[in-house]
């Protein structure tokens, strides 16, 4: 099963990138990000990348220059998400044949970033826009469109999210944080996938 679920790892070291990843991948969570002010992102990005082809899609967060979405695809990455909607960042990921996932806060930026070619809205921070936000804007967007509620959404609140029609999640601190044990994380992520399976089944 895919989970409309993107863990963000921000922090995460090259060391970790393999242990990591395979504990997220056994939980169910099959969309990572490395932000791009972590440790050797990009170091990491392609070992997971690498060694988890085919199981999961691996790329890179806080990505705010084309450039950068340049040197994500030269290493293997195939996602690309943004804390803001630029809409050259949309332009070149698209270009690339990668996914894109920019940040956005408003209609119009929701609307700029549709056009640009996202594959999905990151609604950031979610904590600010809420479920009556979210529901509002989703009177006009395209039906269809791909919401994901990051910052402010977790297992607590998966369910209030889904009823107004939000289509995943990006998790962080909830999920990984540097110094979290792979045990740790494991249970996080194990936690988190029950909550959104559950949040999904009560609101099919």
């Amino acid at each position: 099963m895919s989970r409309n679920l993107i863990a963000i790892l921000r922090g995460l070291s090259p060391d970790e990138a393999l242990p990591v990843t395979d504990c997220l991948v056994a939980a169910g969570i099959t969309r990572i990000e490395v932000p791009l002010n972590s440790p050797e992102p990009y170091k990491s990005i392609e070992a997971m990348a690498k060694t988890f082809a085919g199981q999961a899609q691996i790329g890179a967060g806080t990505v705010l220059e084309p450039d950068q979405v340049s040197k994500v695809k030269a290493v293997g990455g195939t996602l690309i998400v943004s804390p803001d909607c630029n809409p050259e960042v949309i332009r070149t990921t698209k270009a690339e044949g990668m996914s894109s996932f920019p940040g956005v806060m408003t209609p119009t930026e929701s609307f700029t970033a549709l056009r640009n070619g996202a594959d999905g809205l990151k609604f950031f921070p979610a904590s600010l826009i809420g479920p009556d936000g979210l529901k509002a804007m989703l009177a006009v967007l395209p039906k269809g469109t791909a919401t994901y509620a990051v910052g402010g959404a977790g297992p607590e609140n998966f369910g209030d999210w889904i009823k107004v029609g939000a289509a995943g999640f990006g998790i962080g601190t909830a999920l990984y944080k540097p110094g979290f044990s792979v045990a740790d994380i494991k249970d996080r992520a194990e936690k988190i996938v029950t909550a959104y399976d559950a949040a999904v089944a009560a609101n099919g």
